[in-house]
This record gives C-alpha cells, structure tokens and sequence, in this order.
C-alpha cells in the first residue's frame, strides 16, 4: 500500500465512525458509572473515595479523548474546503476544550484516589473534598457545556455542507440547548452526548457501506 492509498485510508468515513462509536461507548460507561456511584452512597466525600467502580473511571478517560480527537480530524477532513471558517474555528476549538477539561478533571480524581489510597481516612478530607467539587465543576458544567458547543458547531456545518442527514443535525442542536439549559436540573442529560455522536458515527459508517457497496449491472 503506497503512501496515497494509506491516506485515502485514513481519511475514509468509516475511520470516523468507528473512532466515534468507541468514543460514545467509553464516555456514556463513564457518565453511567459516575452518576450511579453518586446516586447509591451517601453523601460525603469518603463514600465516594471508597466506592470500587469509581476507581477504573479516570483509566478509560485517555482513550476517550484519543477517540474524540481521531473524530474530530477525520470530520474535519471528510468537510474538506466546504468548511467554514467561524463554525471551523468554534468546532475545533470547543472539541479540543472538552477534551482538555476532561483530562484535568480526570487527573484530579485519579489523583485524590491515589493519595486516599496512600493516606489515613481522615488526613486530607477537607483536601479532598475540594478536589472532588472541582473535578465535577470541570466535567459537568464546562466540560459538557463545550460539548453543547462543539454539537451545535457541527450541527450547523452539517447543514450547510450536508455531510450529514438534516434530522441528525436538528437532533444535535436540540439536545446542545438541552445541555446547555438543563445540566443543572439532571446530571442524566449528559448521557444525551455520547448518544448523539454514536448517532451520527452509526449513521456514517452506513453511508460508507453504501458506497462501497458494488454496482450491480443491469442486463
């Protein structure tokens, strides 16, 4: 395989979904952790350091930023010259946000496991309590509220460029406004997402298949 055919490659629709499917799959398991280990301890910042399912959560996080940003490239490829700048600009700079605050938030929380594991019960409570409310501050109101961004960017270049259906586009800015008013009323909305991205990776990796698929001749 010579050097064009591996970028022909790299910049078919289907890497695109697959990046985007196993990026969904990874944020909605750790969305869906999250808000169970929140909802079945009480409340403290102790429960929530000695619940088991919480302690992989921040390992998943690197591959799902890796994912997202392998989404973000290949979509960006796929738009091609009909890209406009401001929505361009918007698009990218909220993804590569939402990834970067999620990181942070991530290396917070595997930082406060670390030190509970290695510290007495008591020793850094108050410390941890304060870390605990920043990683959450980060993921749930800035990082989901780029995320609302980065969907309503997208959805606005899918309609102007039509690289994806006008119902998934439509989709996409009602669920942003959903996120961007309603995170405060449920922390569940942010599963709305990942669902969305999964949508459209879906969505894409079946228009790949179509045409691919070969022509049948007509006798």
């Amino acid at each position: 395989m010579g050097p064009e055919s591996v970028r022909d490659a790299l910049r078919t629709p289907r890497a695109a979904a697959i990046a985007g499917v196993i990026f969904a799959v990874l944020l909605t398991t750790i969305l869906v952790q999250l808000r169970l280990a929140a909802q079945s301890e009480p409340f403290g910042p102790q429960a929530w350091l000695t619940n088991k399912g919480i302690a992989w959560v921040p390992r998943l996080v690197p591959f799902t930023g890796i994912a997202f940003l392998w989404l973000i490239g290949v979509v960006r490829d796929r738009i091609g010259r009909s890209e406009d700048r401001f929505f361009a600009t918007v698009f990218l700079g909220s993804g590569l946000l939402f990834t970067a605050m999620l990181f942070v938030a991530s290396a917070i929380a595997e930082a406060i496991l670390a030190d509970a594991t290695a510290a007495q019960p008591q020793a850094s409570l108050a410390a941890w309590e304060l870390a605990r409310r920043v990683a959450a501050l980060l993921l749930n109101s800035y990082a989901m509220r780029m995320a609302a961004v980065f969907m309503i960017s997208t959805a606005t270049i899918g309609l102007r460029t039509r690289f994806m259906p006008r119902w998934l586009a439509i989709l996409g800015i009602v669920i942003a406004a959903i996120l961007l008013l309603g995170i405060e009323v449920s922390r569940w909305v942010e599963v709305l997402f990942p669902l969305w991205v999964l949508l459209f990776s879906l969505d894409t990796l079946l228009e790949s298949f179509k045409r691919q698929a070969p022509e049948i001749p007509v006798s």
